[in-house]
């Protein structure tokens, strides 16, 4: 409909000269134009990052669970998608059967797991890598799960990757 408009526009332009509507001519040619242009404002997105996030930029991220304080760390600190990371998961005291698992916290991008390697008595290591989210805040959740005298437990560290981005 909009094509066949356009081309009765012309037609008449042509035969009859009008000024009138050249001038609508060339007004309804520009407001399709401006229309087509990119929007660049999505580019300058900056998001406010949650206060309850670790922030491994200060450091170690700490939880408690029944007197036992486990801590997370990744490096880099601003933990990029798509790209190698370090983690390393510390506990106060010896821990049994001790699993890490990664999954988004808003959204599902699947379940990843973590292969850990015990460093010490109460430390652990593992390569990560994830993927990258389209809408430029990504939160992730870090389970990890143990045995401590042969009750099973469980903690969550929350993080954002890319989180450069965040302010």
């Amino acid at each position: 409909m909009l094509i066949d408009l356009i081309e009765r526009l012309i037609i008449v332009q042509v035969t009859h000269k009008s000024v009138v509507l050249r001038v609508l001519y060339t007004f309804f040619m520009a407001v399709i134009i401006s229309g087509c242009e990119p929007d660049n404002s999505k580019n300058m997105i900056s998001f406010k990052q949650d206060a309850g996030l670790c922030n491994f930029q200060k450091g170690a991220c700490s939880n408690t669970v029944d007197d036992t304080e486990l801590s997370l760390r990744i490096t880099p600190w601003n933990s990029p998608s798509e790209k190698p990371l370090a983690l390393s998961l510390n506990s106060s005291v010896a821990l049994e059967n001790v699993k890490m698992r990664i999954e988004g916290r808003d959204m599902f991008m699947g379940i990843i797991p973590v292969n850990l390697s015990q460093e010490t008595e109460t430390s652990y290591k593992a390569p990560l890598i994830y993927g990258s989210c389209s809408s430029g805040y990504m939160v992730w959740q870090a389970i990890v799960s143990y045995e401590q005298g042969g009750v099973e437990k469980f903690t969550i560290f929350e993080f954002l990757a890319d989180s450069e981005k965040a302010r």
